[in-house]
C-alpha cells in the first residue's frame, strides 16, 4: 500500500470501511413541473397518482422563451403514515 492509499484510508469515516454508506431520509415526495401545453404528460402523471399544486410563471426556459410551469406531486401512501 502506497502512502497515498493510507492517507485516504486514515482520512475515511469508520463506516465506509465496514459497510455501505446510510441512506439518507425519503421525503415520500416527488414532485416535478411540466410545461402546461403538455397535456398529453400532464394527463400521464394524474393517472400514475400526480396532483397540480400550481403554476410558476415565467420560470422555464424553452429555446431562448421564458415559460410557466405547471407544478405537480404525488406523496408516498407509506412513507410518514
Amino acid at each position: 500500500m502506497t502512502s497515498r492509499h493510507a492517507v485516504a484510508l486514515a482520512a475515511a469515516p469508520s463506516w465506509a470501511l465496514t459497510s455501505p454508506p446510510p441512506k439518507p431520509p425519503v421525503s415520500g415526495l416527488c414532485k416535478t413541473g411540466v410545461f402546461p401545453e403538455n397535456t398529453a404528460s400532464l394527463a400521464l402523471h394524474e393517472r400514475s397518482g400526480f396532483r397540480t399544486v400550481g403554476c410558476r410563471e415565467r420560470i422555464g426556459v424553452h429555446h431562448g422563451v421564458w415559460r410557466d410551469v405547471t407544478m405537480i406531486e404525488r406523496r408516498s401512501a407509506v412513507t410518514g403514515t
